[in-house]
């Protein structure tokens, strides 16, 4: 049987130690607690010293236990999924990296990560490219009556345009969304679009005080351009995309 040691989910800071409860990874309903050097605390639970399956049930249980802590503690530092190390190891961690964790606390001090996703409606942006661009409408119409296997080249033609017309789109939208909440943060960070309608995966770090007026802003592009985009905001998740510590355990 391998030897126990600690998952590890975040950091924060802290001179006292306590319990978050029996939420730990793995499924074995392992404690939740802090192990702690000085005014910095690891937030770990018990768990076999071998390398965890990255499951979605373990990687919702690692976003539940930070969720947990982040209701209690304003400064944390999530680390990403899959460390485990020994009690002496995360002491040794937490004295020697005691400068670089406060300097990160520093960098979020005050502030949150809000999240924006925005897609294209596929059947509003296809609906919105003909009547935007008259010739590929012109070269539908022209052929929407002939056989199709006569119109080949053209039903090509076609795709390509609007293929080409939808790129556009996704560009002149994205810029226009990170024109007007950019702003109102102190660090943006553009994660990978998934499909050809994805038009923005963003993070943005912004101080508290400018959550409402964020929000605002998301509501305002929500308003304007509803009928052709699905809009989703977050604005309750862990900082991962401007703090995402990998602890490397010797």
């Amino acid at each position: 049987m391998a030897q126990d040691g600690k998952y590890i989910y975040c950091i924060i800071p802290s001179i006292h130690d306590r319990s978050f409860g029996p939420i730990g990874v793995g499924g074995r309903g392992d404690e939740v607690s802090t192990i702690g050097h000085e005014d910095m605390r690891m937030v770990a639970s018990s768990h076999p010293i071998a390398k965890i399956t990255a499951s979605r049930e373990n990687m919702l249980a690692h976003a539940k236990v930070i969720d947990v802590v982040m209701k209690e503690f304003a400064g944390v530092l999530p680390v990403r999924f899959g460390i485990i190390a020994t009690d002496v190891e995360i002491l040794e961690i937490l004295r020697k990296e005691n400068v670089k964790f406060k300097e990160l606390l520093k960098k979020l001090d005050n502030k949150k990560e809000l999240g924006v996703k925005a897609v294209f409606i596929e059947e509003a942006i296809y609906s919105y490219i003909l009547e935007k661009h008259k010739d590929i409408n012109k070269l539908k119409m022209s052929i929407i009556a002939k056989p199709p296997e006569k119109t080949y080249p053209q039903r090509m033609k076609i795709g390509e345009m609007v293929e080409a017309a939808l790129r556009a789109e996704v560009e002149i939208l994205k810029k226009e969304i990170l024109r007007i909440l950019s702003p109102l943060a102190v660090e943006v960070k553009i994660n990978n679009a998934f499909g050809v309608r994805m038009i923005i995966n963003a993070a943005f770090l912004v101080e508290v005080d400018k959550e409402e007026a964020f929000y605002r802003k998301v509501n305002d592009i929500d308003t304007k351009y509803g009928k052709r985009i699905k809009l989703k905001y977050v604005c309750e998740v862990p900082p991962f995309n401007f703090v995402n510590l990998k602890i490397a355990a010797s």
